[in-house]
């Protein structure tokens, strides 16, 4: 194995070097401080690989994204959202006869407790659905007290993926629901997945409402590009919570949280609005990149860039063509989408944003579609936090398999030395 050195008061320590299977490089530090007595510090984590995983490889300078190998493109092009979820979870593509058979056992869970109704009854109507979504989902621990054994078998295990595989879906229906004053609409498991989904958010009890396939088969994409996206913010806690041997209801409750933040999750609606913001203002594309492109203007427009990906977000070249299937399909005249539009064109004109890859990203598709087909901005990130459920749950269990120990980051402390307490009778 190859090793690096590393110099400190006078001695040489010797470190592993790790080499993933793309060609990554770590330095393996995990007994520096019983070696040497230091940590290091990484504030934010940027540098710092918490875990092994076979599940997602992301290559940020060269645009590539894989599913336990398979290229996003492919798996995008001729995949189903189930299928990519049972690739993520289990680690192979399944057979006709398997993938048949997980759809089968998520059909036969996607009802949920009718006392559930109740706790939508208890949230005030000003609530967000990302609180109501983790709320609730936590509280399926309590309808399915099995998941609370940390040493529950895999098949126990298995059955509570299942599950939220099954009734999220119809949880963020009922959500929206609630939030419309519909009357909830009950799964059709003779339905596709994504299909009935819609089919619950927007059908009602006096018509057999049918999504349009260009709507169904955009959102399947969109389900797909969102599923797994290695240790970032939400999935990194999700593993965290679960390292304590939390159950997976409040494991992936956590996640959704994490993903609640404006720096991850709801970065398209940031996208929605930015548009709604520059058509109140008239609607003057070229003013709002006037202001993006000068470096004294705090101004920045959102859904272009990414952290991870320097030259360009592959998930991004696969939605286009999904948004601009679906805006066609639909017919949709909308003044906010006709400013998307104009701004794409210029991102992918002009040399300020060429010479310094700011392309639109996949946030920006995926908030432009949302709109189209009647959700609402506030319900954006809980759409994120469905596509992501899929990798949540194949992190959480590999993370269990692996039997990882507790996560338990360390500090440098940069507070007040030792002092003595002062009586408060003293203090004045």
């Amino acid at each position: 194995m190859e090793k690096a050195q590393l110099h400190l008061e006078g001695r040489t320590y010797e470190l592993d070097v790790v080499i993933g299977t793309e060609g990554e490089k770590a330095l393996d530090i995990s007994k520096l401080r019983d070696q040497t007595g230091y940590i290091t510090v990484d504030v934010g984590y940027k540098n710092t690989g918490s875990t092994y995983s076979q599940i997602t490889f992301i290559d940020g300078e060269q645009g590539i994204l894989r599913y336990r190998g398979y290229p996003i493109e492919q798996l995008a092009e001729f995949s189903t959202y189930l299928e990519v979820a049972y690739l993520l979870i289990y680690g192979e593509l399944p057979t006709r006869a398997q993938l048949e058979d997980f759809e089968e056992r998520i059909k036969a869970r996607t009802l949920i407790h009718e006392d559930i109704k109740k706790f939508f009854d208890g949230f005030p109507s000003s609530a967000h659905p990302m609180g109501v979504l983790a709320s609730v989902v936590c509280s399926l621990s309590s309808f399915y007290p099995e998941s609370l054994d940390p040493y529950a078998p895999d098949e126990v295990v298995e059955r509570n993926i299942i599950r939220l595989l099954a009734k999220v879906p119809t949880l963020i229906a009922w959500i929206y629901k609630k939030r419309m004053g519909h009357p909830y609409i009950y799964p059709r498991n003779e339905r596709s997945y994504v299909n009935n989904f819609l089919y619950m958010m927007f059908g009602m009890p006096t018509y057999d409402y049918e999504p349009d396939p260009h709507v169904v088969d955009a959102l399947d994409k969109l389900l797909i590009l969102h599923a797994d996206h290695e240790q970032n913010c939400s999935t990194s806690t999700v593993r965290t919570v679960g390292s304590s041997r939390a159950n997976i209801y409040a494991s992936v409750s956590a996640g959704i949280c994490a993903l609640w933040g404006p720096l991850h999750g709801g970065a398209n609606q940031e996208v929605i609005e930015m548009l709604e913001m520059i058509k109140a203002d008239g609607g003057n594309v070229q003013k709002w990149v006037e202001k993006a492109k000068d470096k004294n203007d705090p101004f920045r427009l959102m859904g272009f860039g990414h952290r991870v990906y320097k030259n360009f977000d592959p998930r991004a070249k696969i939605i286009k063509q999904a948004a601009d299937q679906v805006l066609n399909a639909l017919g949709i005249h909308d003044p906010v989408l006709d400013i998307a539009k104009k701004l794409e064109e210029v991102a992918l004109s002009d040399p300020y944003f060429i010479e310094r890859r700011l392309y639109p990203n996949v946030d920006f598709y995926s908030g432009i579609i949302y709109r189209a087909i009647g959700i609402p901005v506030e319900m954006f990130t809980v759409m994120f936090a469905f596509g992501r459920l899929a990798g949540w749950l194949a992190q959480w269990w590999e993370m269990r398999r692996a039997n990882e120990p507790i996560v338990r980051p360390r500090q440098v402390y940069m507070g007040p030395g030792l002092r003595d307490y002062v009586p408060i009778a003293k203090r004045g």
